[in-house]
């Protein structure tokens, strides 16, 4: 075997062991530790609940908009009474 063969061999043997860690979710973390990657399924379902979530506490914010910007109109309606009320009490007594 010459030395061009050998090194080409020792490329493709660290591919394919590449590949395969890749394959099977083990990660490198530093200084030799390898340590088994959560699989993506786990993900997936933490990423779903998360969504519906998200999801709820967007409609529960819509619904408390929707509450202080009615309020806000009907505390609106009244204030223009009252003051309609004291502008035709004002205008009574003079």
């Amino acid at each position: 075997m010459n030395p061009f063969e050998m090194v080409v061999l020792i490329v493709l043997i660290g591919s394919i062991a590449s590949v395969i860690r890749a394959r099977y979710g083990i990660v490198r973390t530093g200084r030799g530790k390898e340590e088994m990657f959560v699989g993506n399924r786990q993900n997936d379902a933490e990423a779903d609940r998360l969504r519906g979530e998200v999801h709820q506490l967007k409609d529960r914010i819509a619904v408390l908009e929707r509450i202080v910007t009615d309020s806000d109109r009907n505390r609106g309606i009244a204030l223009e009474r009252e003051i309609d009320a004291l502008r035709t009490d004002k205008e009574a007594r003079q």
